[in-house]
């Protein structure tokens, strides 16, 4: 064994250590790099690279954080959404009360020329007494608004045929208030019109009240 080997090895040495004075003798020898750690010996963490960012918190940390991040804005939204629902809702309610409050407005509107001319024919009957003319005048405002309901809002008026040859009687149109006899021996029949009756559009909104007859054979005839 050379002088330089029995340097590097002494008499006292394992041969773990022999091992890991010739391998820190190599390194040297490489560059002067590190030297190998012992057995046992604990090892040193190399450096952090420039510009690397150390670790802020484990990952489930991180996830957690996130998760509550996302649950803070999930509420902020909903509570954003039940406001605007609520906002909705009422103004829903206002509106639906304003359009059942003023849904005659536009009827009215039509009926305010009716009671104008009312207004002027009582005062014209009022200061001249002509009762002619009081009721011609009337005759005139009954036409003037028979032919606005029946125009701008679907009223039509009826009555039916009446007589021993009448309309026959309709119970979804005609309400019979008054039974008279007759010489036919069919179906019953209209035999006087009391009131007019009225359709909305093609509804009937106010069945005729008439006078109806009852077949012949349905006459009790008195014990003789």
């Amino acid at each position: 064994m050379s002088s330089e080997e029995s340097r590097k090895s002494k008499p006292g040495d394992k041969p773990g250590e022999q091992k890991r004075h010739a391998g820190n003798e190599q390194v040297k020898a490489q560059g002067g790099a590190s030297p190998v750690p012992a057995a046992g010996e604990p090892t040193q963490r190399a450096p952090a690279a420039a510009g690397e960012a150390a670790p802020q918190g484990s990952e489930p940390e991180q996830q957690l954080a996130q998760c509550r991040q996302e649950i803070a804005a999930l509420q902020d939204q909903l509570l954003r959404k039940t406001a605007d629902f609520e906002n909705f809702r009422k103004r829903m309610f206002r509106e639906r009360e304003e359009g059942v409050r003023y849904a005659n407005a536009a009827l009215i509107t039509d009926l305010i020329p009716v009671i104008d001319d009312f207004e002027r024919a009582l005062q014209s009957a009022a200061g001249s007494r002509d009762f002619a003319s009081f009721h011609s005048g009337v005759e005139m405002i009954e036409r003037q608004m028979v032919s606005v309901l029946e125009r701008n809002w679907g009223l039509k008026r009826f009555s039916a045929r009446s007589g021993p040859d009448g309309e026959a009687f309709d119970p979804e149109k005609h309400e019979a208030v008054a039974v008279g006899e007759a010489t036919s021996s069919g179906d019953p029949v209209v035999l006087e019109n009391y009131q007019k009756g009225y359709y909305l559009h093609d509804r009937v909104l106010r069945p005729a009240k008439v006078k109806v007859s009852r077949p012949a054979q349905n006459v009790s005839e008195p014990n003789g």
